[in-house]
């Protein structure tokens, strides 16, 4: 179940190095939402920094048919003391079109080597596991549901995405 609405948003990573977060990410887990539905497998973002200075952002996943499903955006820093609060936008997305706005990514915790990452969102509707990697280990795991409590969120009501090379079922994540 999802925070409270009056619940004070999630803390972000004292400090992200944007530099060392840009590059291609694997989603091994994320609450479900109306724009990831359409996705069966192998989703992934990548990051790189555009000539504004904001993150390009590209998404893509394999569909349920099998086809290419990917949508190109922008991330704009919303919390230059921590740089780990972003405005995610996406032209022609409902509530994401535009690229000002309120915060609506914010990284809460990062592996040591950024080699995971927790994102969630102020009112901790959305949350998504993203992975270096396609596959990661049982501690791993452990680590990641731990920093889901410590963000306030349940592990159960994250989902597993399936991707080549690591798990191949949907399953709460509480299960893993």
């Amino acid at each position: 179940m999802a925070a409270p609405a009056s619940a004070a948003p999630p803390a972000p990573v004292p400090r992200l190095d944007l530099q060392r977060y840009l590059g291609t990410w694997y989603q091994l887990a994320a609450v479900p939402q109306y724009f990831n539905l359409v996705c069966a497998r192998d989703t992934r973002a990548v990051y790189a920094l555009d000539s504004r200075g904001d993150v390009s952002v590209h998404n893509s996943c394999t569909t349920w048919n099998g086809s290419l499903n990917q949508i190109a955006g922008t991330a704009t820093v919303t919390d230059p003391a921590t740089d780990a609060q972003l405005r995610v936008s996406f032209p022609g997305v409902p509530t994401q079109d535009r690229r000002e706005g309120p915060t609506n990514y914010i990284v809460t915790a990062l592996g040591a080597d950024y080699d995971w990452a927790l994102v969630t969102d102020p009112a901790r509707i959305s949350g998504f596991v993203l992975s270096r990697t396609p596959a990661l280990d049982s501690a791993h795991w452990a680590a990641i549901r731990a920093a889901i409590t410590v963000a306030g969120e349940n592990s159960c009501i994250y989902l597993t995405s399936p991707t080549t090379g690591g798990l191949g079922t949907i399953a709460p994540l509480c299960s893993v």
